[in-house]
């Protein structure tokens, strides 16, 4: 009975559903803004492309600890694919010595940036923990922080150490502001009561009051940045703490320091069991698969990915939000059989834990079927974005299906969601080759080259189309609605059989529809 109720869910995916939770859902393709086409990869015929190697030789040098961390230009661009094109010189420009400054100019400015982006992330993490010490209702949306740049001529040379006035963030304003507005809300009148104490009085709480609460939780800074920290006037300002240091310099030095924006910044929240590589021993890595269930280090990795990855506020990050969107399953656990019609882990819903040093660094959410491996999501360490650990965790899902097909023989395939051909954060699915798309009308698979070409036209393709009609234009056909059979579902908690329960059918934002099937009892779908 399990195997046959398995093949049914994929079944249902090979339709272009998709599980969250006890919910399945699928995209309005003709509607939605952004199509969205279900992809796989079949694991016996993966060929991995010379990125996808370099992504594995990476992390092997930062097991080994041979790893230059340092080279954080190279590196932390990486997990992004929504780079535009590389800018470049015009043609006038021919002298070496020129582009060489331009380059220098330029790689300057970037690390200029980047410096005020890990500033901007520590403001962050204190008006956090600013929040969850109860001096701001969780329950404010609050601006992320913003770090500009003091210009030459503004600067004011203190008296005092000979400081040099470099940033300066008016995050204090901002998050006042956001409280007063909500004070106004007739459901928050109870706002205007919080409070900070100072000298053993109740202060309504002001931009110097927080800027000074703030710049207090920013003082370790101090060592790692050689930049000093102080509130002035409500605002948070950094100073060099080097007497008559540039900001060029002050970049240098922070860009040169153990502890600064490179993957020594593993000494951030992932340094506490992961320290650097002691001379003669390499890092150990661990990969754990465990049935879904909550788990509370799990979660705490979860909130930090939303809240630092995503910009989710921390109000939003619940647990249960994160139990509904990714531990609840419909999916009932079958074990091994040991006939080779099961892997040794079971069938069900699983999560498969990444951890380097005994630290759990990243977990990958993933349905383990008859016939596949279904990628859910990952969520990973935001320390470590240097390891690219999203394109790395793909490599060891695609490995795991093609280790497991001599346990299980009819384990074949690798889906990895949804593919948006006009989203190029999305783009990174097809490279793992050869993958293939499902038609939205005839569920047919086609090879992901031969849909290319049809998707660079227009973003909702019939893809099957292209067997029937030379030139490539979608025929009459895609208006025809082809009525498939409902697969049948058995309640857990009784033998009665059933049809799914689409009546509970719900359109969503952004051309989705969501059918809440599952409700809160398990099925098991046959």
């Amino acid at each position: 009975m399990g195997l046959p109720a398995l093949l049914s869910l994929v079944a249902l995916l090979d339709e272009g559903w998709r599980r969250s939770g006890c919910s399945l859902y699928k995209p309005e393709m003709e509607t939605t803004c952004c199509p969205s086409y279900t992809i796989r990869l079949k694991a016996s015929d993966f060929s991995p492309s010379k990125e996808q190697r370099r992504v594995s030789k990476r992390m092997q040098r930062f097991l080994d600890c041979t790893l230059d961390v340092k080279m954080r230009d190279e590196i932390i661009d990486e997990p992004s694919t929504s780079k535009g094109p590389c800018s470049r010189a015009p043609n006038e420009i021919t002298s070496s010595a020129v582009r060489e400054s331009l380059t220098g100019k330029n790689e300057e400015k970037n690390k200029a940036e980047q410096f005020m982006h890990y500033l901007s992330d520590k403001i962050d993490n204190a008006v956090h923990a600013f929040v969850g010490s109860g001096n701001i209702p969780c329950d404010i949306q609050l601006p992320k922080a913003s770090i500009k740049k003091v210009a030459p001529s503004k600067r004011k040379l203190l008296v005092e150490g000979s400081e040099d006035h470099l940033f300066s963030s008016n995050i204090s304003f901002q998050i006042v502001a956001a409280l007063r507005r909500a004070e106004k809300d007739k459901h928050n009148k109870k706002l205007s009561r919080y409070s900070a104490e100072k000298n053993g009085q109740s202060l309504e709480l002001s931009p110097n009051i927080v800027a000074e609460e703030l710049s207090n939780s920013l003082n370790q800074l101090e060592e790692s940045t050689g930049l000093s920290i102080r509130a002035c006037n409500g605002h948070i300002n950094f100073y060099s703490a080097k007497t008559q240091a540039g900001l060029d310099e002050v970049v240098a030095i922070v860009s040169s320091s153990k502890e600064s924006l490179t993957g020594s910044g593993i000494k951030r929240s992932y340094s506490k069991k992961v320290s650097e590589c002691r001379q003669g021993k390499r890092r150990r890595f661990e990969l754990r698969l465990k049935r879904s269930s909550f788990d509370p280090e799990e979660f705490a990795l979860y909130r930090r990915y939303q809240i630092k990855v995503h910009n989710d506020t921390p109000d939003h990050v619940t647990e249960s939000s994160y139990k509904m969107f990714l531990v609840d399953s419909p999916l009932i656990y079958v074990p091994s059989t040991g006939n080779g019609t099961v892997p040794p882990c079971g069938f069900g819903s699983f999560h498969q834990q990444y951890l380097i040093d005994g630290q759990l660094v990243a977990v990958g959410v993933v349905d383990i079927l008859p016939k596949c491996l279904s990628s859910k999501y990952l969520f990973w360490d935001p320390d470590l974005a240097f390891l690219s650990l999203g394109k790395f965790s793909a490599l060891q899902e695609i490995a795991w299906v093609k280790e497991n097909q001599r346990k299980c023989r009819s384990l074949e395939y690798y889906y990895l969601g949804y593919y948006i051909h006009s989203c190029r954060k999305m783009r990174y699915k097809a490279d793992y080759r050869p993958s293939e798309l499902l038609c939205p009308l005839r569920y047919q698979w086609l090879p992901f080259e031969v849909a290319r070409p049809l998707l660079d036209k227009k973003p909702y393709v019939v893809l099957s189309d292209f067997t029937i009609l030379p030139n490539e234009e979608s025929s009459a056909l895609n208006m025809l609605e082809i009525p498939h059979p409902a697969p049948t579902v058995t309640n857990r908690n009784s033998n009665q059989e059933g049809q799914i329960k689409r009546g509970r059918t719900v359109k969503g934002k952004g051309g989705f529809v969501c059918c809440g099937i599952l409700g809160r009892k398990r099925w098991r779908v046959t």
